[in-house]
């Protein structure tokens, strides 16, 4: 994937490298540089608090790991549950 530096120096992380590891607005990154890369690291978070709530439209339990939660795809979702013991 590609992206580009802003005239601020900002770069802007496509949606799915986002997605697939749980970035999200004012998430912390170590930068750094290795071997003429520039690497960036997220750095560890805090686990998630899960819960079961009730489906306001089905009336069903699911569970929610809150408003701001990554928003999973179907198909990130079936590979998920692929790797599922």
């Amino acid at each position: 994937m590609q992206t580009k530096v802003s005239t601020k120096g900002q770069v802007v992380l496509p949606g799915p490298l986002r997605r697939r590891l749980g970035i999200r607005a004012g998430d912390p990154l170590e930068a750094n540089i290795e071997g003429g890369r520039i690497v960036l690291t997220p750095r560890e978070k805090r686990p998630r608090q899960v819960k079961i709530a009730i489906d306001p439209i089905t009336g069903l339990p699911v569970l929610s790991a809150g408003s701001d939660a990554p928003v999973l795809s179907s198909k990130e979702v079936e590979e998920i549950l692929t790797n599922f013991p």
